[in-house]
């Protein structure tokens, strides 16, 4: 299973597991998906968490990614196709897209830690198995 794959088994509503899964196989499917993700209404909330109050900037959002174990890179999975599918440091891919309001995932540790932002806000994905 893949770094995105996780992510939507991980992340996502059961119920629309199989239908993202499905889009993000075939390139013109995966279009449709990176649209959607400007308003995702998708996530399972039971996983999605606030920053913490005092956690604004890149560097901030970082260190408190990395102090819940998020290796210095991650993959990237975003609207902005100069950023999508690419792996890069945390701190420069946080930077690239913190305040854009653009619908992107930085998946830290596959279906375990992830950083959602949308147009809406933006969210810690966090599975404590």
């Amino acid at each position: 299973m893949n770094h995105e794959e996780q992510l939507i088994r991980a992340f996502f509503q059961p119920t629309k597991r199989e239908r993202y899964l499905e889009m993000i196989a075939k390139p013109k499917k995966r279009a449709k998906f990176l649209q959607e993700l400007w308003h995702f209404k998708s996530l399972d909330p039971r996983y999605c968490f606030a920053l913490p109050k005092g956690v604004h900037t890149a560097k901030e959002i970082t260190a408190f990614l990395n102090r819940k174990g998020a290796p210095q890179t991650c993959l990237v999975t975003s609207v902005d196709t100069a950023l999508d599918g690419r792996e890069m440091s945390l701190l420069e891919a946080i930077a690239s897209v913190l305040g854009r309001e653009i619908g992107v995932f930085l998946s830290c540790i596959p279906g375990r830690l992830a950083y959602f932002e949308d147009e809406d806000g933006r969210w810690i994905l966090e599975r404590r198995n």
